[in-house]
């Protein structure tokens, strides 16, 4: 396992959040022909449904920073709502009649507002995340988390090939995953920390979480 260096640690940007939704988006456009009602991965929603969701928290994490003075206790207060039982609840809903490539983009444009937000708003800006109270760094990390792997989770369900680069998954499980393991391979540490995927001799996580509140 090795702890954070904050000293030696490379800052995740808004052009990393800007780069992994456009490498997401062009994974996945590689599908527009499937069936995006099969389940993604693991879970228990639909393809569709599951790039809803990061659209929605693509979302979620740029109107947390819109404020003028942001909730520390709380989430803006959109109304968040499942279309069925056992889905996922939203604010952002895609209109179904637009097919998968309408989909897509409001996945592209909910993380353009996202990119938007991190590039601009102060680092001495806080607000409120269940996982810890969170900076425009640690917004912009957590977008790129939920891209990644809702963008495994799909290309599985959809039958596509999909790894992103090492570097983005490296700078990212230095901002929010507090001590993980040194491996080589950055990209399968950040699936077996959601606990997507196995490592050699370590035990698959039960639960995981991520922390974001800023490391200084």
């Amino acid at each position: 396992m090795s702890m954070v260096d904050e000293s030696s640690r490379t800052p995740v940007t808004a052009a990393d959040v800007e780069h992994s939704v456009r490498l997401s988006v062009t994974a996945l456009r590689a599908g527009l022909a499937a069936d995006w009602g099969v389940k993604a991965g693991t879970l228990e929603w639909d393809c569709w449904e599951t790039v809803e969701h990061l659209s929605d928290d693509l979302f979620a994490y740029a109107v947390q920073l819109g404020p003028a003075q942001p909730p520390l206790d709380g989430e803006v207060p959109y109304l968040w709502e499942a279309k069925r039982h056992g889905g996922p609840r939203n604010a952002v809903h895609a209109d179904r009649a637009a097919g998968p490539a309408g989909l897509l983009q409001t996945l592209e444009a909910s993380g353009a507002l996202l990119t938007a937000m991190v590039r601009t708003t102060s680092p001495e800006v806080r607000a409120y995340h269940g996982f810890g109270v969170s900076d425009p760094e640690g917004f912009g990390a957590m977008g790129i988390v939920e891209t990644l792997l809702h963008t495994h989770d799909v290309a599985e369900g959809l039958g596509l090939a999909w790894t992103p680069p090492a570097g983005l998954c490296d700078r990212v499980l230095a901002r929010l995953f507090r001590d993980v393991p040194d491996d080589q391979d950055r990209w399968r540490v950040l699936l077996w920390a959601t606990g997507r995927a196995d490592l050699p001799g370590r035990a698959r996580p039960d639960k995981w979480r991520w922390y974001g509140e800023p490391l200084s």
